[in-house]
C-alpha cells in the first residue's frame, strides 16, 4: 500500500517527538557529556562546550531537566555544588546518540 504524503504529519512522529527533546546547538553536546564523564559539575560543562554564556547553558539543563533527560543533584555545601547526570530515560537516549557517533566515526573523511 501506498503512503500518501498529502495526509501525512510530521510532528505526530516519534522521530519529530526525539528530535524535539534534542533540538539545538548544545543539548546534544550536553548529553554526550554526560555520557562520557557524568556526573559533571557546571563549570566542567561550560569548559567542555566552549563559548556557551552561562544563560544560554543554563536554560539548556533545564530544559534537559524537565524533559526528564537529565538530573540536578545540589549539595548542600558552600560554595554550593551542583552536579548532573543522566536519568534511566536520558541513558536510553543516549543509546541513540550513540549510533549517531558511531556513524560519524565510520563516515568521517579523513
Amino acid at each position: 500500500m501506498e503512503k500518501k504524503i498529502e495526509s501525512a504529519d510530521f510532528s505526530q512522529t516519534g522521530y519529530s517527538y526525539t528530535l524535539s527533546l534534542i533540538s539545538g546547538k548544545y543539548k546534544p553536546i550536553i548529553l554526550y557529556c554526560l555520557m562520557e564523564y557524568e556526573p559533571v559539575r557546571f563549570n566542567e560543562m561550560q569548559r567542555y562546550l566552549k563559548n556557551v554564556a552561562d544563560k544560554t547553558l543554563s536554560q539548556n539543563l533545564k530544559e534537559l531537566e524537565k524533559d526528564d533527560l537529565i538530573i540536578r543533584t545540589v549539595y548542600p555545601q558552600i560554595p554550593p555544588k551542583v552536579e548532573y547526570s543522566l536519568t534511566e530515560r536520558g541513558h536510553s537516549l543516549v543509546k541513540v546518540l550513540d549510533q549517531l557517533c558511531e556513524w560519524g566515526i565510520q563516515n568521517r573523511p579523513e
